[in-house]
């Protein structure tokens, strides 16, 4: 089972992408988490992506896609596994179909957790994390006992600038212009799985199961 996980920065995308990995026994795969494991192994692909990091540059497809391509070929994908975070662009999508082709095999499904803008400008800015330890909470859906200390190691909660409102745009607007056209890409292959991202968590992780059939 090879599975896509699509959604707007903040829809809980990594989440539900955490708890199918969790169900099925495949890994969770994020080119954050490739590019840090290359570059700490030394690999020649993680010094290439190195360069580009250090100059401030953004990593060329090409090298993003072998690295994820690398990624998926090692023993612990043989079962599947879950993208979570790529691809970003219609290139990187179409450059991963080709790259997966050519050793027999193809993603199985895309699944989009689908929240309107403004609730996940509501859901980011309720977000606090710890100055301490990093963990995550929420005002309203994961509060702590005391109110703007970490349950776990007493420190000071702060809202991040990621999770400022006009941040969220922002980012919101990067996401429509470069990632959305992923949802028409994937439908037209018939691979697209939508879901309603703004229903309690447990009910979206029900849902993409039934959709997944397993």
């Amino acid at each position: 089972m090879k599975i896509i996980m699509l959604g707007a920065p903040g829809a809980g995308k990594g989440t539900q992408a955490k708890l199918l990995a969790e169900k099925y026994q495949i890994p969770h795969i994020s080119t954050g988490d490739i590019f840090r494991a290359n570059i700490k192994q030394g690999t020649e692909l993680g010094k290439k992506a190195k360069e580009y990091m250090d100059q401030g540059l953004l990593v060329p497809d090409e090298l993003v896609v072998d690295l994820v391509v690398d990624r998926v070929a090692q023993d612990d994908c043989a079962g599947g596994y879950i993208l979570d975070g790529f691809p970003r662009t219609i290139p990187q999508a179409e450059a991963l179909d080709a790259a997966l082709e050519r050793s027999g095999e193809q993603i199985d499904r895309a699944v989009d957790v689908e929240v309107a803008d403004e609730h996940i400008v509501s859901r980011m800015a309720g977000r606090r994390a710890c100055v301490g330890c990093g963990a995550t909470y929420h005002i309203q859906h994961n509060p702590t006992k005391e109110e703007g200390i970490c349950d776990h190691c007493g420190e000071t909660l702060i809202l991040r600038d990621d999770d400022q409102p006009e941040t969220v745009r922002k980012r919101l607007d990067v996401y429509h212009e470069q990632t959305q056209p992923l949802i028409d890409y994937y439908r037209a292959q018939g691979k697209l799985a939508e879901v309603d991202g703004a229903v309690p968590m447990d009910e979206v992780f029900d849902a993409i199961v039934r959709i997944l059939g397993e």
